[in-house]
């Protein structure tokens, strides 16, 4: 995978910077036929603040981090007029805002909370253009799992897939195979949802069909 400076050498203009380090944004970037042309993560406070919603959470870190990416583009000269998109993904499970689980003991805690039940994944993206301009889309795709076994509980857990994911779980990995049930975009479950992001993309100016030209 390329490194947080250039991604690809493209020349044709306007740029796009994603500000994440998530390979799975810039997979399904890749997947749309768009190839950003920097990777600036942002390295943003992700707690929730008191009485803070999931909703608007995620709103916040998304802008946050496109904020952040800004800042460093635009002293860039390379940079300086790019388009910056962002992302932020939260699960919520039992009223509750789900972690993004580092150690076992949280994904753990994450499992038996999804276990047998219908939960909410929220993502925001976030998209400022050249002319410093903000656009925002907020997608919500609604995910219920089957009642896991002890001996998934225990051999999900094992595989280590829960790793840095929102909720400890990834449904694009081994644990698609607990989904009974999906309510709108599957995208946004992986952490992008792929037609509002195009459709904003699309919509700000950014020429993505000319990407799909350059890819044919």
């Amino acid at each position: 995978m390329a490194s947080s400076s250039e991604v690809s050498n493209t020349s044709w203009r306007p740029k796009l910077v994603l500000a994440s380090a998530s390979p799975r944004r810039l997979a399904l970037l890749q997947q749309a036929g768009i190839e950003p042309d920097a990777l600036l993560p942002a390295d943003v406070d992700e707690a929730p603040l008191k009485n803070e919603g999931p909703k608007d959470l995620a709103k916040r870190l998304s802008r946050a981090k496109a904020e952040v990416a800004r800042k460093t583009a635009r002293n860039r000269e390379d940079l300086k007029d790019a388009y910056i998109l962002s992302a932020d993904t939260i699960v919520v499970a039992g009223g509750r805002i789900l972690p993004k689980a580092e150690v076992v003991d949280e994904a753990a805690a994450c499992l038996r909370l999804l276990s047998g039940r219908a939960h909410r994944v929220y993502t925001s993206i976030c998209l400022i253009t050249p002319k410093d301009s903000v656009r925002e889309r907020l997608v919500e795709t609604r995910v219920r799992f089957k009642r896991l076994s002890r001996e998934e509980f225990e051999r999900y857990l094992a595989s280590g897939e829960w790793r840095g994911k929102a909720g400890g779980y990834a449904i694009q990995g081994l644990a698609g195979t607990f989904v009974v049930k999906l309510v709108g975009s599957y995208t946004n479950v992986v952490g992008l949802p792929l037609y509002e992001t195009v459709a904003l993309l699309d919509g700000e100016g950014f020429p993505v069909r000319f990407t799909w030209l350059n890819a044919a």
